[in-house]
């Protein structure tokens, strides 16, 4: 069972101003799927504040997982691809080119998406959207393969080629 940190991004959420239903889309799918949810916290769009709560989630906790939700967009504020990108240590750019794709089959408005993907140690970063429906389309595109990378990145699987 992989360890999961949900991380949401929002000035209103984290002011208790806006119900943060996307987190909870992320919880649900993923307890529905066995996997852990050991921390889910919602923080402002604020770019120290989203590294502090990765590197925490992936140094101190040693998640497997961590999904961030918001902050993905052409607002001034939203500045979780930055904030990630300032942490991980390799890029994982095929996870996030597969949701555009994917989202971009159901709304042209996925490509104004600029998430990113990475690995900081042994724990996946993947942001994810903002809104509860894309979150829930995106996760069911790509949770298989994520798995797998998964078992991958913590040494789990033993022959990945394809017969």
């Amino acid at each position: 069972m992989f360890r999961v940190g949900i991380i949401t991004c929002s000035d209103k959420g984290f002011k208790g101003e806006r119900e943060d239903i996307s987190g909870k889309v992320i919880k649900d799918i993923l307890e529905k799927n066995d996997y852990k949810v050991e921390t889910y916290k919602i923080v402002p769009d604020d770019k120290e504040e989203i590294k502090k709560e990765m590197i925490y989630m992936s140094d101190s906790l040693k998640l497997d997982l961590i999904l961030t939700t918001g902050g993905t967009g052409f607002s001034k504020r939203d500045v979780t691809p930055e904030a990630t990108l300032e942490v991980i240590e390799k890029n994982a750019n095929g996870i996030s080119e597969a949701i555009r794709s994917y989202s971009l089959t159901i709304t042209k408005r996925a490509m104004l998406s600029r998430a990113v993907s990475g690995i900081r140690g042994d724990t996946l970063i993947i942001n994810m959207p903002g809104s509860p429906k894309a979150v829930e389309e995106a996760l069911d595109y790509i949770l298989d393969s994520v798995h797998h990378g998964l078992e991958i990145l913590t040494e789990n699987a033993h022959d990945c080629a394809r017969k």
